[in-house]
């Protein structure tokens, strides 16, 4: 039986229309039901049990990220009721349902991405992240491996509103990245800053015009807190089933939206 908070997401990801300009990218308010997003505001995790993102994956530069991983070595490390909570979310976030209506949803852009054939495999994530202050991302398309990325909000209230993703776009007008570094401000115009408001997810497909990030957080004693959930590819071994989950296509990066 599916929870009214899992029906909710489904629908609001469903529905949602993608606007176009300058990579497809969706932006939904009110993602969760009001009462589910009040009982995940009381069960965010206590900071001191957040990681370093440096401790966690091979980046660098990034000392005001925190992360908590929604997999069971991670959440093992919450006190009991807090370990249930987000045991029991990512059980159907992630590698389940969720996956498979985010595949549909942009499977059009996957089509034309990688073109056809079978030897890869989509699969999902999930991390819990807090931003303190003085955090930024230079704009940027993401890493070569990534496909689906969607960032949910997870402020108290309206007062953070400033602090969301934005979306640039080059003074070259040429100018593509297929993804890894982050480039000078001074290069980008800033297009759009998505509104960092209570229960709302801006998602986009990567693309290697797909260039974005996060000003800097000037805000004094700043807790962002937002929940990642990314798709991303990988080859599969030869002779090796491919599982059900993934489109029958090749990764040849085409990015022609």
């Amino acid at each position: 039986m599916y929870s009214a908070a899992e029906l909710q997401l489904a629908y609001k990801v469903g529905n949602a229309p993608f606007g176009m300009f300058p990579y497809p990218h969706l932006y939904i308010n009110d993602v969760f039901p009001a009462d589910f997003y009040q009982q995940l505001q009381h069960n965010l995790p206590d900071p001191a049990a957040m990681r370093p993102i440096e401790e966690v994956r091979a980046v660098r530069g990034y000392k005001e990220r925190f992360v908590l991983g929604l997999n069971e070595a991670s959440l093992a490390t919450l006190p009991a009721g807090k370990r249930e909570f987000w045991s029991d979310f990512a059980g159907w976030l992630v590698g389940a349902n969720f996956r498979s209506l985010v595949l549909t949803k942009f499977q059009s852009f996957i089509n034309q991405r990688f073109a056809g054939g079978s030897d890869f495999e989509l699969y999902d994530e999930a991390l819990l992240v807090q931003d303190i202050t003085n955090y930024k991302l230079g704009p940027h398309t993401d890493a070569q491996h990534k496909v689906v990325t969607m960032l949910f909000y997870l402020p108290a209230d309206a007062s953070q509103k400033h602090l969301g993703t934005s979306m640039y776009l080059p003074h070259d007008e040429s100018f593509r990245c297929p993804g890894g570094p982050h480039h000078a401000r001074e290069k980008f115009s800033l297009l759009h800053t998505n509104p960092f408001l209570p229960n709302t997810m801006f998602a986009f497909f990567k693309t290697d015009n797909s260039f974005h990030g996060v000003e800097p957080v000037a805000d004094p004693d700043c807790r962002r807190w937002l929940l990642l959930y990314d798709i991303y590819v990988r080859p599969v071994a030869a002779g090796r089933p491919q599982p059900a989950a993934a489109p029958e296509v090749t990764p040849k990066l085409k990015f022609s939206f």
